[in-house]
């Protein structure tokens, strides 16, 4: 999927994320290995520092466990 800058500015103006730190984590994402503990706890923390939203250690691990064991919904309306 591509995105054209209009979307980039419309995002970046709503959650104050820059284009650039998206497409790095996407990039990262994509790249990296969903089952390497380091990798998602490097990915959880940007978020968490991009967003100021500050995520507990035990909140942490449970995120990377639900990942790792592979039991993150397929469907995201289910997740809320």
């Amino acid at each position: 999927m591509k995105f054209n800058d209009d979307f980039f500015k419309k995002v970046e103006k709503k959650t104050k994320v820059d284009k650039k730190t998206i497409i790095s984590l996407a990039e990262k994402l994509q790249s990296g290995n969903l089952k390497d503990e380091n990798n998602l706890r490097y990915v959880i923390q940007t978020l968490s520092a991009i967003t100021g939203k500050k995520v507990p250690k035990e909140k942490e691990d449970k995120i990377i466990n639900t990942i790792i064991q592979d039991k993150v919904p397929q469907n995201v309306e289910k997740m809320f």
